[in-house]
């Protein structure tokens, strides 16, 4: 069993989810890309706890395209577990930073799956731009 990291990064967010039963495949456990969309959920609600939206982000005219996804299944969730997605940026570039998640047991004390998404900073051209001080500054 896996215990939660004590170095997490911080700040950090612990978003609660319910597996629903739709999450599941046809083995009673959820389906491996819904990872991914948990590890959204905890971003947008990592963001939002810093007191901005990413749709405000995006009207800004800043955008932060997902280049890379890691994902490590360490023990299953199945219909109507309780987890929590823990969501921090572990690392910050010139024009990217990398979000690293953890999703523990409803009682957080056990590492179901780890999880990274790399991130970069774009322009509404489509060119990586610098990560915007006060984005850095208010998720810091």
């Amino acid at each position: 069993m896996i215990r939660p990291a004590l170095e997490f990064p911080v700040p950090q967010t612990l978003h609660p989810h319910r597996v629903s039963y739709g999450e599941t495949d046809a083995m009673g456990v959820v389906y491996y890309a819904n990872y991914l969309h948990w590890f959204e959920m905890a971003r947008s609600t990592y963001i939002r706890e810093r007191g901005i939206s990413y749709n405000e982000i995006e009207a800004g005219g800043t955008f932060l395209p997902v280049t890379e996804a890691w994902c490590r299944y360490l023990a299953p969730c199945g219909f109507d577990d309780l987890v929590f997605i823990r969501a921090g940026i572990s690392k910050w570039g010139r024009a990217s930073f990398v979000f690293t998640y953890e999703v523990l047991n409803d009682v957080q004390d056990q590492v179901l799956t780890l999880g990274r998404t790399s991130h970069v900073c774009m322009s509404r051209e489509g060119r990586p731009v610098r990560v915007p001080a006060w984005l850095r500054k208010m998720c810091s």
